[in-house]
């Protein structure tokens, strides 16, 4: 009985290092299942177009540019307005017609959250170390009665985002976001499938998104284009010059 405790104990120790090496293995596979590494950093720019369900048989349109390092412009166009988030690397900002506001405005740092992962041109799994995020593996998990492995990243800034990785393609079919905001929790999720290579990396060209306890009210999703490597002004991401003055009081103010 004391030689097999003892055989135990050293499993028990060889599988914590395993543990961990699984996790970095799994980003690993997902990276190459999107294209590689080489491929995916020759992606300088990626403008993706689709269709949104808004619900009660509204259809709108949904854009959204992204230019490395940080650079996101996101634009929801319904009924003849245009809604638009952007994030210039250090600053974001909107104009929100369907709240009665067609004039720019400044994006506070709560608001900001969910941009600044889309703004993250490759996505929190690449480079996770030189990010400052933490990967786990936490097993294997059910995602709409299939089976999926979980990984748990931990981003810079404590927010949390789990990955659900087909076990066959290694590619994501469903992602969690968890925002820590003023000592509460915002929780949202997303659903995403029909996989395509675009210049040899592969996009979801189907995405299920709202929040993780309300599935009903999600919305959906289809891609009709994605491009990549076309021409992105600094521009275009920029904040409004009506803003500039606002931008200044609002570092002054952090510092």
């Amino acid at each position: 009985m004391r030689d097999r405790f003892a055989i135990f104990l050293v499993l028990l120790c060889l599988a914590v290092p395993a543990f961990a090496q699984t996790a970095e293995e799994l980003v690993g596979k997902n990276i190459e299942a999107k294209g590689g590494m080489e491929k995916i950093k020759a992606l300088k720019t990626v403008r993706v177009t689709g269709k949104l369900d808004a619900g009660g048989g509204f259809t709108g349109t949904v854009t959204q540019e992204n230019k490395r390092p940080n650079l996101l412009r996101e634009t929801f166009t319904l009924q003849g307005m245009t809604q638009v988030q952007a994030y210039d690397g250090s600053s974001g900002w909107e104009i929100r017609p369907f709240g009665g506001r067609k004039d720019p405005e400044l994006m506070g740092e709560d608001d900001l959250r969910d941009l600044l992962i889309d703004a993250d041109f490759d996505g929190p799994l690449v480079d996770y170390n030189e990010k400052g995020n933490k990967v786990e593996y936490l097993g294997h998990d059910i995602v709409d009665g299939d089976d999926a492995l979980r990984l748990k990243v931990t981003l810079k800034n404590g927010d949390i985002v789990y990955y659900y990785l087909d076990p066959d393609t290694f590619l994501e079919i469903r992602t969690e976001r968890q925002e820590f905001i003023r000592g509460s929790v915002r929780e949202n999720a997303a659903e995403l499938g029909s996989y395509k290579p675009i210049g040899g990396v592969m996009f979801p060209f189907s995405v299920s998104t709202g929040p993780k306890d309300d599935p009903s009210s999600w919305q959906n999703i289809t891609f009709q284009k994605v491009e990549v490597n076309v021409p992105l002004e600094d521009s275009d991401f920029a904040v409004p010059a009506s803003l500039k003055q606002s931008v200044g009081k609002q570092e002054t103010a952090q510092k």
